[in-house]
C-alpha cells in the first residue's frame, strides 16, 4: 500500500501518496452539516458544500485537535499485514511489515485505506486509438478545451467531469449504461442532504427513504428518462450533482445509454448513432486494493469483500475493515459509527458472535 506525507488521503489534492482521485473542482456531495464528525465542526471559512481544500483543512485540524497527528507514521509504506497467532488457542496478534523491512506486532489492525485508488478500466475502451484516460487521472478541464469528450459512467465523478469539460467542448457525451437517480444539491433553498438527513433513522425502512428521496428528485428534475437516462430497476448508489441536469437541458451534454463498438476514434452507441472523439474518460469505478492483506486471510471476489457487517472477516479476530461500502448518506457519518462499533469490541464492552453465525449473516 502506497504511503505519503499528508493527512487527508483522498481529500488531499495531488497527494504525494499517489492514491488521491481528487480533481481541482471537486466538492463533497453532502452539506457541511452532515459531513462533519459529531465532535468537531468545520471552520468558518468552509463553504456549504466543502471542496477538497475545505475537507483537507478540516481533517488536518481534526487530527491536531485530538492529538492524532503525533501518532501517525508518515512515509511508511505497508507491505504486508499477517497473522502471528494460533486462532484456536491464542489471543490475536498481527504483524505489520513495512517496505523498509521494519515489522511490529499489534493486538488489532484496522484497514481504512479506502477503495478509490486502483482504476477499474472498461476493456472495450482499450481499443480506442486516441487519448484515453480513467477519471482517477483527471485533474482539471483545461487540457480538454475544444476537444470532443465522451465520459463513460454516471456516478459523481462522471457527472462532475462532464460538467467541467462541456462548456468549452464542441461535443460532450455522457454514457449512462445503467439507471440513475441524480440528486440536486439544493432544494427549497436548502442543502438537499440536510432535508434527507431527517429521514435517516433506523426506524424508517430503507424502501421508505428511497421512495421519499425519489419523490423529491422528481419534484426537482422531473422524469429522468426525458433527459435520456434509463430508469433504475435495482438498488444502486445515487449520484449528486448541481449542474449536470441543466447542462443536459442546455444540450451541452448528450446522454447515451451504452457503447456497442469502438473503432479507432469512433464510438458507436446503443441507439445506433456514432461519433468521433478526442478523448474518452472512463469514470468506471475502482477495484478494491488490498494487496497488503494475504488472500488466505481475505480474498477479494468480484470486487467484493466477504465481511460480517461489511467490517469483520469472521475467521480472523483482531482485524477490521472500515469504509469499504457505498451509502446513501455522508460517508464521514458512517465511518464514525463504524469506529465506535469497533471501539466497543476492542474495549471488551461488546463481543462478536461465533464465526459460524457471522458467516450465516
Amino acid at each position: 500500500m502506497q504511503c505519503g506525507s499528508q493527512i487527508g488521503g483522498m481529500w488531499c489534492y495531488n497527494n504525494d501518496s499517489g492514491r488521491s482521485s481528487a480533481y481541482r473542482t471537486l466538492h463533497i456531495n453532502t452539506s457541511r452539516g452532515v459531513t462533519r464528525f459529531s465532535d468537531l465542526d468545520f471552520d468558518d471559512e468552509t463553504q456549504p458544500f466543502p471542496d477538497h481544500a475545505d475537507m483537507h483543512r478540516y481533517l488536518v485540524k481534526y487530527a491536531a485537535h485530538f492529538a492524532v497527528t503525533p501518532r501517525i507514521r508518515f512515509n511508511s509504506e505497508v507491505a504486508r499485514v499477517r497473522p502471528d497467532f494460533d486462532r484456536a488457542r491464542e489471543a490475536p496478534k498481527w504483524l505489520v511489515e513495512l517496505k523498509s523491512g521494519a515489522t511490529e506486532g499489534f493486538d488489532a489492525v484496522i484497514a481504512a485505506s479506502g477503495h478509490l485508488t486502483r482504476p477499474l478500466h472498461a476493456p472495450q475502451l482499450q481499443a480506442f486509438t486516441g487519448h484515453y484516460l480513467h477519471s482517477h487521472e483527471y485533474r482539471e478541464p483545461e487540457p480538454f478545451v475544444a476537444k470532443r469528450v465522451c465520459v463513460v459512467g454516471v456516478g459523481n465523478s462522471a457527472c462532475d467531469i462532464a460538467s467541467d469539460v462541456c462548456v468549452t467542448s464542441p461535443g460532450t457525451v455522457l454514457v449512462a449504461r445503467s439507471g440513475v437517480v441524480i440528486l440536486p444539491k439544493l432544494m427549497f433553498g436548502r442543502a438537499f442532504t440536510d432535508i434527507t438527513a431527517r429521514i435517516q433513522h433506523p426506524l424508517i425502512p430503507r424502501w421508505v427513504r428511497q421512495r421519499a428521496t425519489r419523490l423529491l428528485v422528481w419534484l426537482a428534475h422531473g422524469d429522468m428518462a426525458k433527459l435520456g437516462f434509463k430508469r433504475p430497476t435495482e438498488l444502486s448508489h445515487v449520484t449528486s450533482n448541481a449542474t449536470v441536469v441543466t447542462d443536459i437541458a442546455y444540450r451541452r451534454i448528450t446522454v447515451k445509454q451504452g457503447i456497442t463498438e469502438v473503432a479507432g476514434r469512433t464510438l458507436r452507441f446503443a441507439d445506433g448513432t456514432t461519433g468521433e472523439f478526442d478523448t474518452p474518460i472512463a469514470a468506471t469505478g475502482y477495484e478494491i486494493d488490498l494487496d497488503f492483506i494475504p488472500p488466505e486471510v481475505l480474498a477479494v471476489r468480484d470486487n467484493a469483500l466477504p465481511l460480517y457487517l461489511r467490517m469483520v472477516p469472521p475467521d480472523w479476530p483482531g482485524l477490521f475493515f472500515l469504509g469499504f461500502f457505498n451509502t446513501d448518506t455522508a460517508l464521514n457519518m458512517v465511518f464514525e459509527h463504524q469506529a465506535r462499533w469497533v471501539r466497543e469490541i476492542l474495549l471488551g464492552n461488546a463481543a462478536l458472535p461465533p464465526a459460524a453465525e457471522m458467516h450465516a449473516a
